[in-house]
């Protein structure tokens, strides 16, 4: 990845155009060859970027550019669009390059992959009847936590979180949508486990008839004890 604070103005065209006055930017390069362009706030999210498959063409500016103080031109064109972005740097005041080599991928922090562990050692929690088919279901667009059958034989999508909001709910949609589509696990019904269910979710849960289910970790882990509580 290249890294670059510079004084730079940017022009977007392409489905719509935009304009980023003179100002110090932060500009990423990275090795996938998107490019973004970040200021010093909005948190994550860039001001404008142009998504691989793009190309870098480094331009030297006409005269015209040049008296109003611009020292290169970063030409960045869509390979599969007519999408061009505009870099037009008036100074650069660090240039780094860093390899960060392959990225793991994201991986769920330790509550909640112990949840799942948890849960499928006591699969019971979903219901009488239920019984455990495996763990990390592999799909075509990502694994389900758990894939078990309920009392009559029916296969059952689990999706663990542990703050559960809208984003997990339709997570699992997608899941339920691309299984019911396999005639070796159809019918699929989905439950949405989680420490805490946002009300939200659960109203988007169970409009697309997907249960939801509180999880105690303290419990399923053996610390709850009954005796030292008021209810």
């Amino acid at each position: 990845m290249r890294l670059v604070i510079a004084k730079c103005s940017v022009d977007y065209a392409g489905r719509l155009s935009a304009h980023l006055p003179l100002a110090t930017r932060l500009l990423l390069l990275k090795a996938d060859g998107s490019v973004l362009v970040h200021s010093d706030s909005l948190s994550y999210k860039p001001l404008n970027w142009m998504s691989p498959p793009c190309t870098l063409t480094v331009m030297q500016p006409d005269d015209e550019q040049a008296e109003a103080g611009v020292v290169e031109l970063w030409r960045v064109a869509q390979a599969k669009t007519a999408d061009l972005l505009v870099i037009s740097i008036h100074e650069i005041l660090h240039d780094s390059a860093h390899e960060l080599g392959i990225d793991p991928g994201l991986q769920k922090d330790g509550v909640e992959a112990h949840l799942q562990k948890l849960l499928a050692e006591q699969i019971e929690l979903l219901g009488d009847g239920h019984r455990l088919v495996r763990r990390e279901y592999m799909t075509a667009i990502g694994p389900v936590d758990i894939l078990a059958t309920d009392a009559g034989g029916a296969s059952v999508a689990v999706e663990i979180k542990r703050r559960g909001d809208i984003d997990g709910v339709e997570q699992l949609t997608r899941y339920l949508e691309l299984m019911n589509r396999d005639p070796l696990l159809a019918p699929v019904t989905g439950v949405f486990a989680a420490q805490e269910i946002k009300p939200q979710a659960r109203t988007l849960a169970q409009d697309r008839g997907i249960r939801c289910l509180l999880l105690d970790y303290d419990a399923m882990r053996g610390l709850d004890d009954a005796d030292s509580r008021l209810f």
